[in-house]
């Protein structure tokens, strides 16, 4: 007999196929809640500079671009459109005069609000109409993979705080 968690046994891959699954129609659900935001929707790219500078106000770009693991041409680029939205201003820093700060504007604060309420609000839909029992064994469930992956893939502090911003918290 197999022991538990072990290779053979094949309860860890039903479980990595339906969190693949799951993760997929997150994805989907993600992007719906993206569409309904606004009418010129940003990139996955681009959210991913909206949500660093959220947590990060007034980095340059060389940092973000090192958060991002983008060359410099791309975090440019990714910023000029963002600008162009209207959701990105560029400031002179204070320390120096070569770099230039990122700053989200209010225009580009309300959409990440807004974005964040429809992906929550499509989120809790869905999980209010699953059972009770359901609800608590998914609770149960992501908090038990939540610590399986910190201890076989160490998380830092800001990579959960990303997560979180990005609406994949996991607060019961």
């Amino acid at each position: 007999m197999a022991l538990p968690g072990k290779a053979s046994d094949p309860r860890p891959q039903q479980a990595a196929d339906v969190a693949s699954e799951v993760i997929e129609l997150l994805e989907v659900l993600w992007e719906h809640g993206r569409d309904a935001v606004s009418p010129a929707p940003v990139s996955t790219s681009q959210l991913r500079v909206l949500y660093t500078l959220d947590r990060e106000e007034g980095i340059n770009q060389r940092s973000l671009g090192e958060v991002l693991g983008a060359a410099p041409s791309s975090v440019s680029r990714l910023c000029d459109r963002l600008q162009a939205l209207g959701f990105v201003e560029r400031a002179p820093s204070p320390v120096s005069r070569r770099e230039l700060e990122l700053r989200l504007t209010a225009q580009g604060r309300t959409y990440l609000r807004d974005l964040r309420a429809r992906r929550e609000e499509a989120l809790l839909a869905s999980i209010a109409a699953m059972p009770a029992a359901a609800r608590q064994a998914l609770v149960d469930g992501l908090a038990g993979f939540r610590h399986a992956l910190e201890a076989t893939a160490p998380v830092t502090a800001q990579d959960r705080t990303g997560a979180r911003d990005q609406g994949h918290g996991m607060s019961a």
